[in-house]
């Protein structure tokens, strides 16, 4: 890997193209580097994940207003062209590529309960997956095509989370998404590094926006919003193809993003990249989710079900004390201020982001599920209450070190739980990592991808077309062009009917 040293220029200094932080981007999504099969073999789990949160998903009202939004976009297949898929909807069902990417987007998002990576910004990487399946199956390419342009989405996301911080600024993360899904597109469809380079200006420029999309009352917005990247770079790619121009440099501008959004004028940044013929590596360091919840109380929540039979009898516990990392306090603790993450009454986004309610029901339950640990009558339970607000965060500066180590053998999302009794005894266990990470108690090989796709699958999607699926996307290298089609689930008549019926809109 390279380390670039990108900061805000002077509109009157010297800075040559080639030198923008989105050109050093688009030469690695140009590069014809092959896709290792280390990569190739992750890329089908995370497509797996993917379709199986979708699953999970699909009858989910803001699922379903996505999918009602696209369904008003068909589209006509014309020679080399032939629209995207959407989950839940017969294949023969297409919409132009955009709206699939959106529509996709959301169900794979809705549940938060795909992958992850941490590091100097949060990011959910298999939010490139729909923007870039969607141009794949509209544009028929082959499945191999499909996995090189996701080791690119993966790559360009990672690196550029793992160098350059939006949170301290408030901006939302998926600001890394719109220019990573471009560069992801642009190695799909074999773009030359100029075009690329366009592409990924658009794309940052049209989806940087604040964070209080995660923040205080989170909506279903909190969904919505990595789709609307995806759909913006769809729509910066079509626009670059067609010779349409960029703000540039995008980052590095007297008013681009770093001076005005970021760091400003003073503060230099380092975002690691593949050198010249380096293999696109980064998603073997990203990690998926065993629980429906934000990824820093993965680990708490293994931690809590851990620590249920030491402390017995939960109504002699006077508090819970989680000493954790600066991020883990600030963002799903007691450190973000927010008093909705107390309130019994809050949308079941903001209690994802309540690691306070997290550990609280995961001591009570046992366990997570994805919905009945958020339904309103388990929020509700006054015993549930009583010991969720005995809960707190701290920041201890070693979990923070470790939480931004470099070193995976050292690097650590977790938490030290002290429990302290009514006689006053304490109790106390940590755990650094979650038991699905790949340094975990139990990690997530194909086996796991499958069986979550199976579980959450159960009840919606018919046990032989979970089989159609599963066999198709295990074959993702070897599907041929026009293909890729296969890459979705198809959901019952009668079963997708038991989603919301999806309210009036422009469309």
């Amino acid at each position: 890997m390279k380390t670039h040293i990108v900061r805000a220029r002077a509109a009157d200094e010297a800075f040559p193209r080639g030198e923008h932080l989105a050109a050093k981007i688009a030469d690695v999504a140009a590069d014809p580097v092959e896709v290792t099969d280390e990569v190739a073999e992750m890329i089908v789990n995370r497509i797996i994940d993917n379709a199986a949160v979708a699953a999970a998903s699909v009858l989910r009202r803001p699922v379903t207003s996505a999918r009602t939004q696209a369904t008003a976009q068909p589209y006509r297949p014309r020679e080399g062209r032939s629209g995207g898929t959407v989950f839940g909807l017969s294949k023969q069902t297409r919409v132009s590529p955009e709206w699939a990417a959106w529509a996709n987007g959301v169900a794979v998002r809705e549940l938060d309960f795909h992958d992850t990576f941490l590091a100097a910004e949060y990011s959910h990487p298999g939010d490139n997956i729909p923007p870039i399946l969607a141009v794949a199956q509209h544009t028929g390419r082959t499945g191999a095509e499909l996995i090189r342009g996701l080791a690119t989405g993966y790559e360009i996301q990672i690196d550029l989370v793992r160098g350059i911080c939006l949170h301290e600024h408030k901006i939302d993360h998926v600001a890394h998404l719109g220019p990573s899904a471009a560069a992801g597109i642009g190695t799909l469809l074999g773009l030359d590094a100029e075009t690329i380079y366009q592409a990924i200006g658009q794309a940052l420029h049209t989806t940087t926006a604040t964070r209080q999309s995660r923040k205080g009352e989170i909506s279903s917005w909190k969904a919505y919003a990595p789709a609307f990247a995806g759909k913006m770079a769809v729509e910066a790619v079509d626009r670059a193809m067609r010779g349409e121009g960029a703000p540039a440099p995008i980052w590095e501008g007297a008013d681009g993003v770093i001076a005005w959004l970021l760091g400003g004028t003073e503060v230099e940044y380092r975002v690691p990249l593949p050198a010249p013929g380096e293999a696109k590596r980064a998603i073997l360091d990203s990690y998926t989710k065993e629980h429906s919840a934000e990824y820093q109380s993965q680990a708490p929540i293994d931690l809590a079900r851990r620590m249920r039979s030491r402390i017995g009898d939960l109504d002699r516990i006077e508090s819970i004390v989680l000493h954790t990392s600066h991020h883990t306090h600030v963002v799903i603790g007691t450190g973000s201020g927010d008093p909705q993450k107390f309130d019994p009454h809050a949308s079941r986004e903001t209690l994802d982001h309540s690691v306070p309610y997290i550990f609280a029901v995961a001591l009570q339950d046992g366990g997570w599920h994805h919905e009945r640990s958020y339904a309103p009558e388990r929020a509700q339970r006054p015993d549930t209450v009583a010991l969720w607000r005995k809960i707190s965060t701290v920041e201890d500066p070693e979990w923070t070190r470790r939480y931004h180590s470099t070193d995976p053998n050292e690097k650590a999302f977790g938490a030290r739980a002290v429990v302290t009794l009514d006689s006053g005894e304490t109790i106390v266990d940590e755990l650094a990592v979650a038991d699905a990470h790949p340094l975990g108690a139990r990690p997530f090989g194909r086996a796991q991808y499958v069986e979550k796709f199976r579980t959450l699958a159960d009840g919606v999607v018919d046990p032989a077309e979970q089989d159609r699926f599963l066999d198709a996307a295990q074959r993702t290298a070897e599907l041929g062009a026009g293909e890729l089609d296969r890459l979705t689930f198809t959901v019952a008549p009668e079963v997708l009917g038991r989603a919301p019926e999806a309210r009036e809109g422009i469309f």
